[in-house]
């Protein structure tokens, strides 16, 4: 039962990895958008700020792999999460993986409680 401990963890890297590298490699073409999405990411593209968020998609969800870097790699993906989380309630007008990823990372933070403490 020790392993159910880390399936927030795995889960959370997944999708991590999963939609940074999605971004490069295009595995699930995403669907056509309109309207203030298509404003949204037609700003956000091509000036290259998706690139580096995607790319620190992936470092975060690698580091979130190794257990000594699993709270750096939270301060990498908490913010994108709630960006996320905003992007899909502001700007699509819906709920999607946000609230899953800010519940993850708030499973795993509490388990590593002990390496927040001298942030509090």
């Amino acid at each position: 039962m020790k392993f159910l401990k880390h399936i927030p963890t795995y889960l959370l890297a997944f999708l991590f990895l999963f939609g940074g590298l999605n971004f490069f490699f295009d595995f699930v073409p995403a669907p056509p958008l309109s309207g203030n999405q298509a404003t949204f990411f037609n700003l956000m593209v091509p000036t290259g700020f998706m690139r580096i968020v995607k790319i620190l998609e992936i470092l975060g969800a690698v580091l979130l792999l190794f257990p000594s870097k699993r709270a750096l790699s939270l301060l990498i993906l908490t913010p994108i999460a709630i960006n996320i989380l905003l992007l899909e309630w502001l700007v699509l007008g819906g709920l999607g993986a946000g609230p899953l990823l800010i519940i993850l990372i708030g499973i795993i933070a509490y388990q590593e409680f002990d390496k927040f403490k001298a942030l509090l």
